[in-house]
């Protein structure tokens, strides 16, 4: 039987080594971090996920999909809130689309129980070394100091944007490309708490987004009915930074003047504004991305920002497409690398794009009118011409249209809605029935015929 090293035992080395044990080959999961299933999960740095249509695909090939469900909640939209208390719902898709929160913690755990089930997953293992071409992995116990070299015939580097595979071997190879680059943002999570009673403090089955134009805090729900919440805000350098959060009674004031409805909800805010570290946010691009019997995956291949909700959904994708191509190819791993290396890379730019550009639309546009008058016109489009017309959020988190074809295609679109509103003096007030007489005029041809 041949053998398998994963190096991260993180969701898509998880992911990944139930898929390989499916193929029939053993597989050893070495990961430098104790058990996490066996810590208190909550208190480091995660934000919620976001699983959408890439991911339980990934998930549901592998008929693992509902064991993923019943610890996620979906969400049907984002409900915005205004500096003067006031809210409104925008919804994500069609009928019943969701996005799926889910904790982190609570997926990776369950993905390691199925994964253990066939593999062997080695804890308090650091990657120190890796020969690319030969398949040898060196690893140091964390916890004793003893070295291993264990060889296999592949080596599948899932170890995060920080892969020390990456960075202690491919980086060294001749003509490698990396770069990592920081954005000026960073983040803090805040945790709201249930009721008393154990309800929703606010609506369960939407994602919470307080945009504030430079910054933003938006709420993901739990099962506890709790929120997690996360602030992304610059370092420093702006009115608002978290620099300037140094004090108790900077942060209180903070919360009152830019999120009052939230500090209603969380009046303790500044006695628990240190419980989770802040943490900086970050792209990392690459290439090539495997060399001999070693491949990168996930984010050790690219690493994304989290505003599109897309970085393990992306990295699930790896996996549906690495599958495929066992399947297409069989055992020739060279051919499945080289094809995987380039499918993947152009979608791995792409997504990074994309997730730049939704930080953009998530802590500005969505309470910008145009903006609101834009999505209801595209959503309707999307509605009158199901098969013909999906919009970009719908490209991206609704289907597996690659990440490369959503982004030019959604920014086209954008460009020709916003030229319909102006030629044909479109605003929030026009009837609904006017509007589809224009859709139909500009639009209805074109997707007839498609």
């Amino acid at each position: 039987m041949k053998q398998v090293t994963i190096v991260g035992s993180g969701l898509v080395g998880s992911l990944w080594a139930i898929y390989m044990s499916k193929a029939g080959y053993k597989v050893n999961i070495y990961e430098r971090r104790p058990d996490m299933r066996n810590a208190n999960i909550s208190a480091g740095k995660s934000i919620n996920l976001a699983t959408s249509y890439r991911g339980w695909k990934a998930l549901d090939t592998l008929g693992i999909g509902d064991a993923i469900r019943d610890i996620a909640i979906p969400m049907y939209g984002r409900t915005i809130h205004e500096l003067d208390g006031s809210n409104s719902y925008q919804p994500y898709g069609i009928d019943t689309q969701a996005i799926y929160s889910v904790s982190r913690g609570g997926i990776n755990a369950k993905l390691m129980d199925i994964a253990s089930e066939q593999a062997t997953i080695h804890f308090n293992e650091e990657c120190i070394h890796a020969d690319l071409e030969d398949g040898n992995c060196h690893f140091k116990n964390t916890l004793t100091g003893e070295k291993t070299e264990v060889k296999s015939d592949l080596v599948f580097a899932t170890d995060g944007a920080f892969s020390a595979v990456r960075y202690h071997a491919m980086q060294k190879t001749d003509r490698f490309s990396y770069s990592q680059q920081y954005i000026e943002d960073g983040y803090k999570e805040i945790l709201l708490p249930a009721n008393v009673d154990g309800s929703f403090k606010l609506g369960k089955n939407t994602l919470h987004i307080w945009p504030r134009g430079r910054f933003m805090l938006i709420a993901l729900p739990n099962f506890d009915g709790s929120f997690t919440c996360t602030l992304f805000m610059p370092f420093d350098n702006d009115e608002y930074c978290f620099s300037n959060l140094t004090s108790k009674e900077k942060v209180t004031e903070f919360f009152q003047k830019v999120f009052p409805d939230f500090y209603d909800m969380v009046p303790d805010i500044a006695d628990i504004w240190e419980d989770h570290p802040l943490s900086s946010l970050a792209i990392v691009r690459c290439f090539p991305w495997y060399k001999g019997k070693t491949v990168l995956m996930g984010d050790a291949a690219h690493a994304t920002v989290p505003f599109f909700g897309q970085g393990m959904n992306a990295g699930f994708e790896d996996c549906t497409v690495m599958w495929e191509l066992l399947q297409k190819h069989g055992d020739n791993w060279e051919d499945i690398f080289k094809e995987y290396q380039t499918l993947r890379k152009p979608n791995g730019d792409a997504v990074q794009d994309l997730s730049l550009q939704n930080y953009l639309v998530m802590r500005n546009s969505v309470s910008d009118p145009d903006y609101q008058l834009q999505q209801k016109i595209e959503r309707r489009i999307n509605k009158l011409y199901p098969q013909k017309y999906f919009p970009l959020y719908s490209m991206v988190s609704f289907s597996d249209i690659e990440y490369q074809v959503a982004f030019k295609k959604g920014n086209e679109q954008s460009s020709l809605i916003a030229d319909l509103i102006n030629q044909h003096g479109i605003n929030a007030r026009t009837p609904m029935h006017k509007i589809d007489s224009m859709i139909d005029l500009e639009f209805g041809e074109a997707m007839r015929k498609n």
